[in-house]
Order: C-alpha cells, then structure tokens, then sequence
C-alpha cells in the first residue's frame, strides 16, 4: 500500500481547517466549493471514503511521521543523513 507524503497530507489538513474556519465566521460560495474539493483531495490522498475519517487517518499518519522524542530520525543507511519527512 501506497503512503501518501506527510508534508501534502499536512498542506491538506492546513487548507481544510483554515477553510472551515472562514466558512464559520463568514459563508462564501467560492470557499463551499474549494472546501468541498480539498476534502475530496484529503479523502482520495487517505484512501477514506468521507472527510471524518480521512482526518483521523492523515492525524495517524503524521502522528507516526513525526520522530519520537529522543530517538535519532531514521537514515538512508548509505550517507547517514536523515530521510526527508
């Protein structure tokens, strides 16, 4: 199975939340409709079937992208640099 990137999954979830937000101090058709879009891209990304769970699922998946505390964040095993996240 295919993992979508983090940083897009985090893009998605900034633009979802920040869309909500909007719409609930002030309604605007223009934003109905990109939010409409960015959950779909959010669900598509996720492999979720509706916006809920696609949010659970990209919270889980940033949760485990995110180096745990104390531990050295995971090489490539050839340079010794970190992996881009």
């Amino acid at each position: 199975m295919l993992v979508p990137d983090p940083k897009v999954v985090r893009r998605l979830l900034t633009r979802y939340a920040t869309l909500r937000i909007a719409q609930a101090e002030r309604y605007s058709p223009a934003a109905a409709r990109e939010l409409e879009e960015v959950g779909s891209m959010l669900c598509g990304t996720t492999g979720a079937s509706c916006v809920p769970d696609a949010i659970a699922l990209a919270d889980d998946l940033l949760d485990r992208a995110r180096p745990a505390a104390g531990r050295p964040p995971e090489t490539d095993g050839e340079s010794g640099l970190p992996l881009a996240v």
